[in-house]
């Protein structure tokens, strides 16, 4: 049945590929419009992978736009799965203490490039795996290339560890998979260790420095850490799928490595998390008004550690799709042939499994839980997001054309196809007559007036940053499409200029 739908799916994506810019009023309503499509795709793949219940969340603009709930999150007394419900995200909860290692940041508190043992003294004297292995960093522990083994079974049957353990276990010497700084490897121990390091700087519990540090001012007022603070007909319970049934997981009290893993949120209440990763796009000069930096969250989102090129990625309609993946701070990071850059976290723990992701250039943002161990909700939350892609027809949010642009198009229309004095215009780098003869480009662009026939008019710029775009010029029987890059100087003039038929 999925396959079915995604099959139709792709006649709908070669149509929207064709649609016209749409306005922001009929976004949010084409959006809203694939509500029952989003609904039925959770449905099929809760059934096909035996979920008790489900709870998921659009986020548009910054906002929870729609969202819902399937199944129970709690089955032996019926308890319908919602978007109040609160369940345990497992590593979703690690970008969270990566945001909370930039607050210390902002505070002037560390920095990303210190050795961990500055705010860890036992971490001074541990051994290494080779003599010239450098001293860990914070950034080595936030991306995951502290050389730490992976230690997904282990840590994840550590959440209520404390402190004294973790120190404990530095003491004795940690095994290491490989020497800090040269490799990706995922470690539950590495946010272990910024939780800690989190508290000792802060002077706070870490759980009570992230509360009032991040949840509070985003308004997330429902995210608790230990399960028996949660109210019980909101508290959803975990289940593995065995012998044909499901079976309860005893749920974990909140410890040391709860840095890791140990968050415990609703739709509702982590859809504000997401809205804020989102608004540190586009970059801007708007006020700040969020718990750290928008360059900070921007600095999180980056691929700071490499780890895989999937030439054979497969979307769930079937089209194959180069991807390249990457991982930030707490974040995962990656990107496809298409150019989607797509930023969030898994989740996974014996009875849960969760997924956040966002494409900031579309503005957009995806969020579902479940209550099955590993329950494995990227696969569906690509589905939808393709999906909504898809029937909404959405394109990539328009970059603002800075005014320089907006002045070098004006400047370059009055000039063409005649190029009359156009090297005494002023508006034109050191580097372009030297690159190419003005006849040269004279001869260029006639060959192409020659098919299009003569200039009637020009559109818009279409920025792909602030120093960069494209515009049309047109013709009679076609159009010209002109493309040009300012240089770094101030004021920025036109280095690179050319032009093709538009398709």
């Amino acid at each position: 049945m999925l396959r079915l739908t995604f099959t139709f799916l792709l006649l709908l994506t070669s149509l929207a590929m064709q649609a016209q810019p749409i306005s922001s009023a009929e976004r949010i309503e084409k959006i809203k419009a694939t509500l029952p499509v989003i609904e039925k795709l959770y449905k099929e793949y809760a059934e096909k992978n035996h979920f008790p219940g489900l709870a998921f969340g659009l986020v548009v603009d910054g906002k929870l736009l729609l969202s819902g709930g399937q199944g129970f999150s709690e089955i032996a007394t019926s308890t319908k799965a919602t978007p109040q419900s609160l369940f345990r995200i497992a590593s979703m909860s690690k970008s969270v203490t990566a945001m909370g290692i930039m607050a210390l940041k902002k505070e002037g508190k560390l920095r990303i490039d210190d050795p961990a043992y500055l705010y860890i003294p036992e971490l001074k004297n541990m051994p290494g795996l080779t003599k010239d292995a450098p001293p860990i960093t914070i950034r080595h522990l936030l991306t995951h290339a502290a050389g730490f083994p992976e230690d997904n079974p282990w840590g994840d049957r550590q959440l209520d560890t404390n402190d004294e353990d973790l120190i404990n276990l530095i003491k004795k010497g940690i095994s290491f998979s490989n020497v800090p700084g040269v490799t990706y490897e995922y470690a539950n121990l590495g946010f272990a260790m910024l939780g800690k390091i989190i508290g000792n700087v802060s002077g706070k519990p870490y759980q009570q420095y992230i509360n009032e540090t991040i949840f509070k001012p985003l308004g997330m007022n429902s995210t608790i850490w230990e399960y028996t603070e949660a109210p019980k007909p909101l508290l959803a319970h975990g289940y593995r799928y065995e012998d044909d049934v499901w079976k309860e997981e005893e749920l974990e009290h909140d410890g040391t490595y709860g840095a890791m893993g140990g968050l415990i949120t609703s739709i509702d209440d982590f859809s504000k998390y997401v809205g804020f990763h989102l608004s540190a796009w586009p970059p801007s000069s708007a006020p700040e008004t969020g718990p750290i930096l928008r360059s900070d969250v921007r600095e999180m989102q980056m691929p700071w550690n490499f780890n895989s090129i999937m030439g054979n990625f497969k979307y769930p309609s079937g089209r194959i799709c180069a991807m390249t993946t990457a991982y930030g701070y707490g974040l995962r990071w990656s990107r496809d042939c298409e150019g989607r850059t797509g930023i969030g976290h898994t989740g996974g723990l014996p009875g849960f499994g969760s997924q956040w992701q966002i494409l900031p250039e579309y503005g957009i943002g995806i969020i579902a839980h479940a209550n099955r161990t590993y329950a494995g909700m990227a696969t569906i939350n690509t589905a939808v997001l393709d999906t909504i892609i898809a029937l909404a027809g959405l394109k990539p949010l328009p970059i603002g054309v800075s005014n320089i642009l907006k002045q070098r198009k004006q400047e370059l229309v009055k000039l063409l196809p005649d190029w009359k004095n156009v090297e005494q215009s002023g508006i034109f780098a050191e580097n372009f007559f030297p690159d190419r003869s003005v006849l040269h480009r004279k001869k260029e662009l006639d060959v192409l007036l020659a098919k299009t026939g003569a200039i009637t008019g020009s559109t818009d710029m279409m920025a792909e940053n602030q120093l960069r775009g494209t515009f049309l010029l047109k013709g009679s029987n076609g159009d010209i499409k002109v493309y040009f890059t300012l240089s770094p100087e101030n004021p920025a003039l036109i280095q690179q200029l050319d032009f093709s038929l538009a398709k």
